[in-house]
Formats: C-alpha cells, sequence, structure tokens
C-alpha cells in the first residue's frame, strides 16, 4: 500500500463529533461521537496502526444521547467531555457532561480485533456540567495546558467557567459572563489560547468574533462582521500568539493578528460550501486544514504568515561558506502560500478535521454519513519542511 495513501474507516450512525485524544501522545488516536435519532448513541475509540495502515476500533455507549461535540482532557488520557442533546418534558436541551472511560480503554490499545463491538462498554458519568439557568451548550473547552481541571462551556449567550473537585465527580462554576446585546445573541463555537498563561478565550457569535480574558471575564476584543455569514470554527496559531483563524458559511478562512483587528492578515476562498472546521498543526503552524460542506479537506501551506515565513532557518556553524552566500540568496524571500492537497475521499459535509496529538503528520476527517478518513501530510513536503 502506498504509503500516502487514505485510510477510511465507516461507523454505521451519522457522526458530526471528532477529537484526538489529547493526552495521548504515543498513540495515534481519535474520538468519535454518533448523532443517530433511533440507537444509543457511541462513541467510537479509533486507533490508527501506522506501521500497518489499519485502524482498531473499541465502542462506547452513549446513552445520553446524539453527540453534538466532544472534547478530550489534556492531562487525563481516560477523561473526555461530550455536548449532546437530551428530550425532557418534550422539550429538545443541548446538554455537557464529563466522561470516564473504562480504565484497560484509556491507553491506545493495538490487540482489540474488529469484532469487539460484541462487547461493548459504557461511559462512567463524573458529573454533568450543569446548563438549567444558562440554556443550550454549544460546545465544551479543556484549559490546553492545563491539569485537566478547569473548562469552559459556551450556553446560549453565556460564557461559563467550570473547576472540576478532585475525582473529577463535580464541576463547580466558578465565574461567569454573558454577551450583551439586541436580540438572541448566541455562542455558536470558541476556542481557548494556549498562550497568555491560558488566560483567553475566543468565542464565535453569528459574524462576529470576540477575545475574552478568563480572569476578569472581560471583553479584551471585538471583531465585528468577522465573515459575511455564521462563524462556525476558531483556532489559535500554537506559536504566533496573536494569531487566530475562522472560517464560516461564507465560504472563506481567515487568519487575524488580534491586536489589529480591522483586516484580516490573510483570507483564503477554495472551499465552495460553509466551512465547518479549521486547525492548525501543533508543531508546523504554516500546515493549515480546513473542512467544508463541500465534501472536501483542504491541506493549506500558509507559509507566509507561519512562524517560519523565510523557511527552516539554519545555524551559521552548520554551513561552510560557498553554502553560506546559497543560503543567504535562499532565505530572503518569503515563501509563497499555497494549496497542498485537496482531499476528496468524503461523499458528504465534512464536519470535522483534525490532527493527531501524537504524529504531527497525520490528520483525521468526517463527514456526516459516518465515515471518518486518515490521511497523512504527502511525503515529499514533509521532508521539504524537515530538510
Amino acid at each position: 500500500m502506498e504509503d500516502d495513501a487514505p485510510v477510511i474507516y465507516g461507523l454505521e450512525f451519522q457522526a458530526r463529533a471528532l477529537t484526538p485524544q489529547t493526552a495521548e501522545t504515543d498513540a495515534i488516536r481519535f474520538l468519535v461521537g454518533t448523532q443517530s435519532l433511533k440507537y444509543d448513541n457511541q462513541i467510537h475509540i479509533i486507533d490508527f496502526d501506522d506501521e500497518n495502515n489499519i485502524i482498531n476500533k473499541n465502542v462506547l455507549l452513549h446513552q445520553v444521547g446524539e453527540i453534538w461535540q466532544i472534547s478530550a482532557s489534556p492531562a487525563d488520557k481516560g477523561v473526555l467531555a461530550t455536548c449532546y442533546n437530551t428530550t425532557s418534558d418534550s422539550k429538545v436541551m443541548t446538554c455537557a457532561a464529563v466522561w470516564r472511560m473504562p480504565k484497560e480503554l484509556e491507553s491506545g490499545s493495538h490487540e482489540s480485533p474488529d469484532d469487539s463491538s460484541s462487547n461493548t462498554q459504557t461511559l462512567e458519568l463524573l458529573c454533568h456540567l450543569d446548563n438549567t439557568a444558562h440554556g443550550n451548550m454549544a460546545c465544551v473547552m479543556w484549559e490546553p495546558m492545563g491539569d485537566g481541571k478547569k473548562l469552559i462551556s459556551l450556553a446560549d449567550n453565556h460564557l461559563l467557567l467550570w473547576d472540576l473537585q478532585e475525582s473529577s465527580n463535580k464541576a463547580v462554576l466558578s465565574n461567569s459572563a454573558a454577551l450583551e446585546g439586541k436580540g438572541q445573541l448566541k455562542f455558536t463555537s470558541g476556542r481557548w489560547s494556549p498562550h497568555h498563561n491560558c488566560t483567553q478565550v475566543a468565542t464565535a457569535n453569528d459574524t462576529t468574533i470576540r477575545g475574552w480574558d478568563t480572569r476578569s471575564m472581560r471583553q479584551i476584543y471585538c471583531i465585528e462582521n468577522a465573515h459575511g455569514q455564521l462563524v462556525r470554527d476558531l483556532d489559535f496559531n500554537p506559536n504566533k500568539q496573536y494569531y487566530l483563524a475562522s472560517c464560516g458559511d461564507d465560504c472563506k478562512v481567515k487568519f487575524w493578528d488580534t491586536r489589529n483587528i480591522n483586516e484580516p492578515v490573510k483570507t483564503l476562498e477554495e472551499h465552495s460550501h460553509w466551512v465547518w472546521n479549521v486547525r492548525y498543526n501543533h508543531s508546523h503552524d504554516q500546515l493549515v486544514l480546513t473542512g467544508s460542506s463541500d465534501s472536501r479537506v483542504i491541506l493549506s501551506n500558509m507559509v507566509s504568515i507561519s512562524s517560519e515565513p523565510f523557511g527552516h532557518l539554519v545555524d551559521d556553524d552548520e554551513l561552510s561558506d560557498q553554502e553560506d552566500h546559497h543560503q543567504e540568496e535562499k532565505t530572503k524571500e518569503p515563501l509563497q502560500d499555497s494549496i497542498i492537497a485537496t482531499y476528496e475521499e468524503h461523499e458528504d459535509s465534512v464536519y470535522a478535521v483534525e490532527w493527531s496529538s501524537a504524529d504531527p503528520w497525520l490528520f483525521a476527517s468526517l463527514s456526516y454519513d459516518g465515515r471518518l478518513v486518515i490521511n497523512r501530510v504527502p511525503r515529499a513536503l514533509k521532508y521539504h519542511i524537515l530538510l
């Protein structure tokens, strides 16, 4: 099998929620949440064995409802949070909860036979993020560098900061803020910045992006009309602290410097329908993934706004005089942005794209029909970046 060939896994249910297992840095592992109205919903633990190019899966029951969003604890391999629909008094509510998977499934297991669904296990509920007073949960975010005890959830127009108690079986609301303004303001998504000691969060509501300080719960910047239509997703550049990417229903992906919010630094217009997801690579921030309802995943090389706009700079000691001259020539010009690849393995809207936490060259995409595709950054580009 060719090294760059995609590996495809089909879930029998529709799905839109995907996360890498953030605390797992050795095994390549993703968690997928299903969205089925008829059956008990599930979380599929997908282990990718890259030596043999095969997927091993374990299935956990998530009996409370359809999963809209899933996020894994940055500190504990066994812990995750979900946002899910539940019906009470014939009203549908989106709630959020923190769960623990069975002990034996916490680490990447490569032994699971493919028929492991016969002994499906259930997630253990650790605690609910109680939103009765705040409305429907749009998403849950863990403090990126934290010990897995701090979470933020977005519920309707509320930004809620939670502290998980010792064994994570109780969530205490420690602070909150509300969107104020005309009409029915509702958050659609958010992202916790890994910079500034994790004291900043960006949120999207309607066409607006806002920055918040989690210590004062005050707004620190506001990009109005960031997109022509609804903003769907945000992500921070892991290496450049003021850089933020956004995408939305205007088919665009935009890159912002939050110190100067009048204009985006760059705009990508490669998708032909709503862009649901944008993700920076954790190690090489010029690599940006996007997924869209045009059924495509696009990998872009946004090198001009990356932390290495002139390419990988070589130490002087490594060069002889002749090479030195050649190297100077080579590094003066900023490198050009380009589309690296467009992936067309999906036949339905791509609702999620995520990089692996364990392998910076590997990513997964998930479309609504339950198709999960694992792809690699093309080898030629990988060596170009590394060498």
